[in-house]
């Protein structure tokens, strides 16, 4: 068990947050997959709809066939975001239950995860659409930051391919093209998580500290300074994951698909049948939920770990253990000596 007696003083590696993170995700396993289920199911359906809709959309000759199908893409769409809403929900509650095991111990449960989602959901769901619009801030200024990179040494690529041109050194701009595109994809990757993860303790700070929807946003940025490479990190080893997971799932389908006659790498979907569209959006939805309750774990373990390091939150949980809670302070009065976990009761704007 993870009490505050193991939380080590010194700051996580992206390493060691990593084996932390899969050590929990084994240990309890069964909680967070239950926990994580119903909304996936929800997405998954979404694009199931979407799927078949937008195959048929393409093959109908009949008008009013091809206004219904628009209509169920559409609403496959809304199914889809609203699936992919809610998980973002249910794990931003999570992040209350997975403090509190962490800190004292308590049972990690899809009963718990979703009381906590009860408890503040409204918090939550603004804090949810703050976060994605953020995201999408955040990609915005990468795909700036590389395309501005991309276009200066193109152009300077040129400038020196024209001057060795004739002497046999061609291969300097082949080699300083490759060496620009992977130049410009690690500045993307720099930019969108030096923008995106000012929001990446929102969840922790609303549940946990039961603070407002934007207090937390600046709380989080706050706690949040230096931690590109650890973002980057978890978000690259979750995505490597979830892709083998993918994969796990996705191969023995293409390789029963092949065996019946079907092309599984083939791009036109009228060629492709019913059946094995359903199962790899089903399948890939699978993978999501086995693999999503991975991000918020690893970002609760980088919470409680920054808290550690610049706040002494092990010091008062400490002399929690020995003199009991700090009394809890008059509301709207911003104290450093605040107890560090808010009780459940908290605001819930």
């Amino acid at each position: 068990m993870l009490a505050i007696k193991h939380l080590q003083l010194a700051p996580l590696g992206a390493g060691d947050l990593i084996d932390r993170t899969v050590r929990l995700y084994r240990r309890h396993f069964g909680a967070l997959v239950r926990a994580s289920a119903p909304p996936v199911i929800v997405s998954a359906a979404g694009t199931v709809l979407l799927t078949v809709s937008v195959r048929a959309l393409g093959v109908t000759e009949s008008e009013g066939w091809a206004a219904g199908y628009f209509l169920a893409a559409a609403a496959g769409l809304f199914v889809y975001v609203l699936g992919l809403m809610t998980q973002l929900i249910v794990m931003g509650g999570a992040s209350r239950n997975l403090v509190m095991h962490l800190l004292w111990g308590e049972p990690v449960t899809a009963r718990l995860i979703y009381r906590s989602v009860r408890s503040r959901f409204k918090g939550l769901f603004w804090a949810t659409v703050v976060v994605l619009f953020w995201l999408f801030i955040a990609w915005v200024a990468a795909a700036g930051a590389s395309l501005v990179l991309l276009f200066g040494g193109f152009i300077g690529i040129a400038v020196v391919v024209a001057v060795v041109a004739g002497s046999g050194a061609e291969w300097v701009g082949l080699v300083a093209g490759g060496l620009l595109w992977v130049a410009s994809a690690a500045l993307g990757v720099f930019v969108f998580f030096w923008v995106a993860g000012r929001v990446a303790y929102v969840p922790q700070v609303l549940m946990v500290e039961g603070r407002g929807v934007f207090d937390s946003i600046g709380r989080s940025a706050r706690l949040a300074r230096g931690n590109v490479r650890r973002l980057a990190g978890m978000f690259l080893f979750t995505g490597f994951a979830w892709y083998s997971a993918a994969m796990l799932l996705l191969v023995p389908l293409g390789w029963y698909a092949y065996l019946n006659g079907v092309d599984p790498l083939g791009m036109d979907p009228t060629r492709t049948p019913v059946w094995y569209t359903i199962s790899k959006n089903v399948l890939g939805q699978v993978s999501t939920v086995l693999m999503s309750p991975v991000w918020m774990m690893g970002l609760s373990l980088l919470y409680v770990d920054e808290r550690v390091r610049h706040e002494g939150y092990d010091i008062e949980l400490m002399a929690a253990q020995v003199f009991g809670e700090m009394p809890a302070v008059p509301a709207g009065l911003n104290s450093p000596l605040a107890p560090a976990l808010a009780a459940p009761h908290a605001p819930r704007t």
